[in-house]
């Protein structure tokens, strides 16, 4: 089975924006001209609750919420974790990932972004995964 096959169906990128609530943003950004804030602006306005990751903005707010540096960092559960990361680096996001409790329902790549061999880290740990995406577009255009 190919990697883009193992990619969710329309259906269920469809049931994860319709029933997300809290999302934590890896790579949040406070310039309102980068996706990585005008992408979680627009969940933000929509209703969702934003958890804003990005050590470079430890000690400031974005979306009313304080930004943490890792996703480990986070207390309570997230429905999706929106990566606005290079894919090169994802590796390197493994551990905070995984180390969050509880786990992710989903990890969610921007589009542009796909690393099959992160994705598949994921998915053996029971993380959906969704690659090469914009949450935004999608949100705007199923809820």
């Amino acid at each position: 089975m190919s990697d883009r096959a193992r990619d969710p169906s329309i259906e269920t990128v469809t049931s994860i924006v319709q029933s997300m609530q809290r999302v934590a943003v890896l790579g949040a950004h406070e310039s309102a001209t980068r996706p990585a804030h005008y992408v979680p602006e627009a969940l933000h306005q929509g209703g969702i609750e934003i958890v804003p990751v990005n050590e470079r903005f430890v000690g400031k707010t974005l979306w009313g919420e304080p930004v943490l540096a890792k996703l480990d960092d986070i207390e309570g559960p997230v429905d999706v974790v929106d990566v606005f990361r290079r894919p090169d680096v994802l590796p390197t996001h493994l551990p905070e990932i995984l180390g969050m409790n509880p786990l992710p329902q989903v990890v969610w790549l921007q589009k542009g972004i796909r690393n099959d061999d992160f994705a598949e880290v994921l998915r053996n740990e029971g993380i959906t995964v969704v690659q090469d995406r914009c949450l935004m577009v999608d949100f705007r255009s199923m809820r």
